[in-house]
C-alpha cells in the first residue's frame, strides 16, 4: 500500500515551502518513485512543484499533481457539501497513489482561499488519504511564549481531528529563541518537535526577481550576479565618502541614474569586497553614459546594473515589502532551505516515523543523498587546493549551505573573495577558511616537513621552500600533518599534479602495495563499481589482485555489497594467454587472502553482469549476473568501458576515488561539474571518517 505524507500548516506565512523541500528530499533517499499530490491549487505557475519537477527529475505529469483550484473547491464545497468535495479529491489522489511507492502531499495554503475551517479541511483529507502528518507553524515576529502555544494548539488539533500526526515543525523563529522554544516544546509534545530559526536569504529577493517585478531592464549583469540574494537596500542619496560607510553586504544599491558617483563607487567597493553588494538599481529612467557604463563592467564584471522609470522613493517602498520564493530559478536558495532544515530536524527520526520502507533500487539520486547525509553526520574539513575556479567556488557554495563539511580554499584571498563576490557566494562563515600558499605562516614548517620526508632525494629546506607553494602540495601537507582530513583537487591540474604529491608525502596504507582508484558507475537502478579506471596502466597478478581487494573494502564502506568480477576477454576456463592467465592469477590471489570475499575470474563482463548470460556461462556462480565490483585487466580496457558506459547509457560517473592512500586525496575530471566535485568531497570526508575507526 502506498504511503503517505501530508504537510499542512494552520495559518498562512509559515514558510511551509522549506519543510515541503526537506521532506521530499527525505523521501527520495528511500524510494526511487515519489509522487506529488497538491489537493488545491491558485491559478498561476506553481513555483514549488516546479522547484520539485526540476530538482528531483519527476516524471509525474502536472495534471495528474492537483485535485481542484480554490475557486471550484469552494463552489462544490457551497453548493453540494464537503463529503462531496473531498470525494473528488479522494478519486484524484487516488490515481496518484496507484502510481507510485510514496504520496507527498502538500496542504492547502491559507491564503485567501475562501473555504471554511481549512483545518478541518486538511484534517479530513488527511485522513481520507490514510497520510500521516506534519504539522508546520510559522514563528515570525512572535514570541517563544507564543510560539509554544502555536505548536501546543496546531499538534491539538490535528490530533483531536483524528490525524496520525508525526511531528510538529515551528519555523521562521527569531535565532535567539529556537533554543528557548525547542526545548520547552520537548516536554510538552508527545511527538517530536523541531524548531528551524528564521533564515533572511531565504525570503531575500533575487536581483533577477527585483528586475522582473519593477519590469526593470538589465544594463548590465550575468546570469550569476543576476542569481543574488538581495539582502538589503541602501539609498544612494548622500555624497559618496558617507554613502560607501552605508553599504552592507548583499545590498542592492538604489540610487537616481545620473549619480555616476555613486554607480562607480557602489562598484568599487564590490570589486574591492568591501563590501560584496547584489547590484545597483538605478531610478527616474536615467540611464548613465556609455563611458560610465563601460567602466562599471570593468570595475565588476557580472554585477547587475538595473534601469527603473518609477522615483526613488517609490521603489523602495515597493522593494521592501518584497519576498523571494524558492523556486525551480533559485536553486542556491533551495541549496540553504535544505541545509536549515538538516540542521535542525532529525531527519533519521523522522523518516523512521515516516515508515517508508527502502527501495530495493538503488538510484544515483538516492546514492548521491545518502553521501552528503553520512559527510555530514561526523563533519570533517576538506582542503580544496583550486580555490579561485569557479566550479570550485560554486561547488564550495553548495557544500556550505547544505552545510556538509568543513572547507579549506587554497590561493590568492583577494582573488578567491573577489570571485566569490562576483558570483554571490558567501565564504565568510566559521566552517570555511581561505589560505594563501605564498604568504601563509604554515609555509616554512611545511618546508623542513616536506625536506625531511624527500631528504634521500636531495631535497634541502631552500628547495622545499619553493615545492610547498605549489597548492597542491601545500594541501596535501595540511592533510598529512591534520590541518585538513582530506583533499579534492584537479579541475584545472593533471591526474598526476594532484596524486604526485599523495605519494611523495601521504604513501600508501601498510595492508595495500599500490595506490588504485574506483569509478561508482550509478545505472538507473544500482551502483556498481568500476577499477582501475584511472591509475595503474597495466598492473601485474599482485597488483590486479590489491586492486580488487581494496575496491571490495571502497564498496563495503559506501553501502555496496561486494561480488567480485576479475574480467576478461574469457570466461571460466574457455580461454587461455597471458592476459587471461594474470586475471586467473589475481583471482586465486584474493581468494588465499581473502576467502570471506566472493569472486569470480576470469569472467566476460556480459557474464558478470547479466542473470541470463551467467545461466548458461556459469550456472554455479554465485557472483556471475550479479557482479557489483567490476575490476579490468587494465588502464585502456577500464578506462574507456567506463567512458562508453558513461556516455551511451547516460550513467552518473563518480570518481575517480583513489584508494589505498592512508589519509584520502582524490582527484577530479577537468570536465568536472560542480556536482561532480560536491560528491566528490563528500566521499573524501566519508573516507576521512573511516580512518578515524
Amino acid at each position: 500500500m502506498t504511503r503517505s505524507v501530508y504537510v499542512t500548516g494552520i495559518d498562512r506565512g509559515d514558510g511551509r515551502q522549506v519543510v515541503e523541500l526537506g521532506v521530499m528530499e527525505l523521501l527520495t533517499r528511500q524510494v526511487d518513485r515519489v509522487g506529488v499530490f497538491r489537493p488545491l491549487v491558485h491559478d498561476g505557475p506553481d513555483r514549488l512543484f516546479d522547484l520539485l519537477r526540476a530538482r528531483y527529475r519527476l516524471l509525474q505529469d502536472p495534471a495528474d499533481v492537483y485535485g481542484l483550484d480554490y475557486g471550484e473547491a469552494s463552489a462544490i464545497q457551497a453548493e453540494q457539501g464537503t463529503d462531496e468535495l473531498v470525494s473528488r479529491l479522494v478519486e484524484r489522489f487516488l490515481r496518484v497513489a496507484r502510481e507510485y511507492e510514496v504520496v507527498l502531499v502538500l496542504g492547502s495554503d491559507f491564503a485567501a482561499t475562501q473555504l471554511p475551517d481549512e483545518l478541518a479541511l486538511n484534517a479530513r483529507l488527511a485522513n481520507e488519504f490514510a497520510a500521516s502528518v506534519i504539522a508546520v507553524v510559522g514563528g515570525k515576529g512572535q514570541s517563544a511564549e507564543s510560539v509554544r502555544a502555536e505548536a501546543r494548539n496546531a499538534h491539538r488539533a490535528y490530533e483531536v481531528l483524528g490525524c496520525d500526526v508525526l511531528s510538529v515543525i515551528v519555523n521562521r523563529v527569531a535565532a535567539e529563541d529556537r533554543e528557548e522554544v525547542s526545548e520547552g516544546l520537548k516536554s510538552q509534545l508527545p511527538v517530536p518537535c523541531y524548531v528551524l530559526p528564521d533564515e533572511p536569504s531565504l525570503v531575500a529577493p533575487t536581483v533577477s526577481q527585483i528586475a522582473r517585478a519593477l519590469g526593470g531592464t538589465v544594463l548590465l549583469g550575468d546570469d550569476s550576479g543576476l542569481a543574488r540574494d538581495a539582502l538589503d537596500f541602501v539609498i544612494g542619496g548622500a555624497m559618496l565618502p558617507n554613502f560607501l560607510g552605508a553599504l552592507t553586504p548583499g545590498c542592492v544599491v538604489v540610487t537616481p541614474g545620473d549619480r555616476a558617483d555613486i554607480v562607480v563607487g557602489a562598484l568599487a567597493a564590490h570589486s574591492a569586497g568591501t563590501p560584496p553588494i547584489a547590484g545597483v538599481l538605478l531610478t527616474l529612467g536615467e540611464r548613465p553614459g556609455a563611458s560610465i557604463l563601460t567602466l562599471a563592467a570593468k570595475l565588476a564584471p557580472g554585477t547587475p546594473v538595473i534601469s527603473v522609470s518609477a522615483g526613488s522613493f517609490p521603489t523602495a517602498t515597493e522593494l521592501f515589502g518584497m519576498e523571494g520564493k524558492l523556486s525551480a530559478e533559485t536553486p542556491r536558495k533551495a541549496e540553504t532551505a535544505l541545509g536549515l532544515f538538516e540542521r535542525h530536524v532529525d531527519t533519521a527520526d523522522l523518516l523512521d516515523r515516516m515508515s517508508v520502507a527502502r527501495s530495493g533500487r538503488v538510484t544515483p539520486m538516492m546514492f548521491e543523498h545518502e553521501l552528503l547525509e553520512r559527510a555530514r553526520a561526523h563533519r570533517k574539513r576538506v582542503v580544496l587546493p583550486e580555490g579561485a575556479e569557479e566550479r570550485v567556488l560554486r561547488a564550495a557554495d553548495v557544500l556550505i549551505r547544505r552545510d556538509v563539511c568543513d572547507l579549506t580554499l587554497l590561493g590568492d584571498v583577494d582573488v578567491i573573495r573577489k570571485k566569490s563576490a562576483d558570483l554571490g557566494i558567501d565564504l565568510g562563515g566559521e566552517s570555511t577558511q581561505l589560505i594563501d600558499p605564498d604568504t601563509s605562516g604554515l609555509r616554512q614548517g611545511f618546508a623542513e616537513r616536506y625536506a625531511e620526508l624527500r631528504a634521500h632525494r636531495g631535497v634541502t629546506v631552500e628547495l622545499a621552500y619553493d615545492v610547498v607553494v605549489d597548492v597542491n602540495y601545500f594541501g596535501t601537507l595540511m592533510v598529512e600533518e591534520g590541518l585538513a582530513d582530506g583533499m579534492v583537487s584537479g579541475t584545472v591540474h593533471s591526474t598526476a599534479a594532484t596524486i604526485r604529491p599523495a605519494f611523495e608525502i601521504i604513501k600508501t596504507k601498510a595492508e595495500a602495495s599500490i595506490v588504485s582508484s574506483v569509478f561508482f558507475m550509478c545505472l538507473a537502478d544500482k551502483v556498481l563499481v568500476y577499477g582501475d579506471c584511472a591509475v595503474n596502466p597495466d598492473p601485474n597478478a599482485e597488483q590486479l589482485a590489491d586492486i580488487a581487494v581494496q575496491a571490495a573494502a571502497t564498496a563495503a564502506k559506501f553501502g555496496v555489497e561486494p561480488r567480485i568480477a576479475m574480467l576478461s576477454y574469457s570466461t571460466g576456463t574457455s580461454g587461455s594467454g597471458a592476459d587471461v592467465d594474470k586475471v586467473r592469477e589475481a583471482t586465486t590471489l584474493v581468494r588465499a587472502a581473502r576467502p570471506d570475499l566472493r569472486i569470480e575470474g576470469p569472467i566476460q563482463y556480459d557474464a558478470a553482469v547479466s542473470p541470463s548470460v551467467a545461466a548458461t556461462k556459469l550456472p554455479e556462480s554465485e557472483v556471475a549476473g550479479q557482479a557489483t565490483v567490476l575490476i579490468f585487466p587494465d588502464l585502456n580496457t577500464g578506462n574507456n568501458t567506463y567512458k562508453a558506459v558513461q556516455r551511451s547509457a547516460g550513467v552518473v560517473a563518480v570518481g575517480p576515488v583513489l584508494q589505498g592512500l592512508r589519509k584520502p586525496v582524490n582527484d577530479l575530471s577537468r570536465g568536472a561539474l560542480v556536482q561532480d566535485i560536491v560528491t566528490t568531497v563528500a566521499i573524501t570526508a566519508i573516507q576521512a571518517q573511516g580512518e578515524d575507526a
